[in-house]
C-alpha cells in the first residue's frame, strides 16, 4: 500500500512514515473466558515503546453482542447525553446528521447493563499484567468514522493533554477494539514512537475550526479535541489492525488518526485503565472523562500546570 505523505504541519514538512507488521497469529491459543496472555517481549514493548498490538482478542461471536450496543450509541438512540454524543473532528455545534467522527462517551455510563462485558474483562486482565494488580477501568468510548469522510481526522495529540496533570500515577494503558478491519484508507491508529518523553504543547482544535469559519469560539467549549503539532523529526507508524484486534497505548505517546477515504466504516470501542488511586482523586475533583463535566477547561490546563 502506498503511504501518502503527511503534510498536515504548520511548516509543510514531511515527516518518515512506516506502516507496523501485520499480526502473527490470531491470538486463539492465548485467549481464554476472561483471559488474554501477554508475552514478556510484548510487555516490554508497551513499555519502552508505549503502544503495542494484540491480536484475536475478542471472537466473532463476542464482537456481535458488542456491535449491537455500539449500534444505539453510535446512531444516536440514546438519549441525555448532551455533549458526550458529539463529532470529535469538529464543532460541538454540529447536527448528529453532520458527523463525521462519531463519539459516545461512557456508554457504560449512560447503559449499565453493558459493564462487565466480555472485553472489559479481557482488558482488565491484559492492564494488570502490563500495569500492576491496582488498576481499574476510568472510561470508556466509542468512536466511529463514517465511509467517505476525508475530514474524520482525530488529531495528533497526548492522552495527558485532556486530563488532570496532578493525578497521583498518571499510568495509563488504553485498549481500542476494531469492530472493522482498519487501515491507511479508512484511518487506522498512528502514532509517534519515541514522543512519550514530555507533554507537548497542544491548543484546542476550536482555533483552527474558526480559522476556517467553522466555529465562533476558541475554546473547548466549542469543540472538545486538542491538537499537538509533530516536530520535524518525528516518525510516523501507521497500526493496521483485523477485526477484534486490539491496540494498546500508554497516556503520553502522541497518536491520531487520518479520515476515512474508503467506503467502509471504522469503529472502534476505546476503554482505558488507571490506578484505582488516580481514578478516585479523578472523581473526588468532579472528573469523570464526560464532555459534560463542570470544568473551565481554559483555567484547568493552567491549574493544572500545563
Amino acid at each position: 500500500m502506498v503511504i501518502t505523505p503527511y503534510k498536515g504541519q504548520p511548516g509543510g514538512f514531511m515527516n518518515r512514515e512506516r506502516i507496523q507488521d501485520k499480526r502473527r497469529d490470531d491470538g486463539s491459543d492465548r485467549r481464554g473466558d476472561d483471559r488474554y496472555r501477554v508475552s514478556s517481549a510484548e510487555a516490554r514493548a508497551f513499555e519502552t515503546d508505549g503502544y503495542l498490538v494484540l491480536p484475536g482478542v475478542v471472537t466473532e461471536d463476542e464482537l456481535a453482542a458488542i456491535e449491537r450496543v455500539f449500534e444505539r450509541f453510535s446512531s444516536g438512540e440514546v438519549g441525555g447525553m448532551a455533549k458526550d454524543f458529539c463529532d470529535m473532528s469538529g464543532s460541538l455545534a454540529r447536527r448528529p446528521e453532520e458527523f463525521s467522527l462519531i463519539n459516545a462517551m461512557l456508554p457504560r455510563v449512560y447503559d449499565p447493563s453493558f459493564q462487565g462485558n466480555v472485553y472489559e474483562r479481557r482488558t482488565l486482565c491484559i492492564a494488570q499484567q502490563l500495569l500492576g494488580e491496582d488498576v481499574g477501568l476510568d472510561y470508556d468510548q466509542f468512536l466511529a468514522k463514517r465511509p467517505g469522510q476525508a475530514g474524520a481526522v482525530f488529531a495528533w495529540h497526548q492522552d495527558m493533554a485532556y486530563w488532570p496533570r496532578r493525578t497521583p500515577d498518571t499510568r495509563t494503558v488504553t485498549c481500542s477494539l476494531a469492530l472493522d478491519d482498519a487501515d491507511l484508507e479508512n484511518g487506522c491508529l498512528r502514532v509517534v514512537p519515541g514522543s512519550a518523553g514530555r507533554l507537548r504543547q497542544h491548543r484546542p482544535l476550536a482555533q483552527d475550526l474558526a480559522q476556517r469559519g467553522e466555529s465562533d469560539g476558541i475554546t473547548r467549549e466549542e469543540a472538545h479535541a486538542q491538537i499537538a503539532d509533530l516536530d520535524p523529526d518525528d516518525e510516523i507508524v501507521y497500526l493496521p489492525v483485523r477485526r477484534g484486534d486490539i491496540t494498546l497505548h500508554n497516556e503520553m505517546i502522541i497518536h491520531g488518526s487520518g479520515g476515512n477515504t474508503s467506503q467502509r466504516w471504522r469503529r472502534t470501542y476505546v476503554v482505558a485503565y488507571r490506578s484505582l488511586a488516580t481514578i478516585a482523586w479523578e472523581r473526588k475533583m468532579g472528573f469523570s472523562h464526560s464532555h459534560n463535566d463542570k470544568v473551565n477547561w481554559d483555567t484547568f490546563d493552567a491549574v493544572e500546570g500545563a
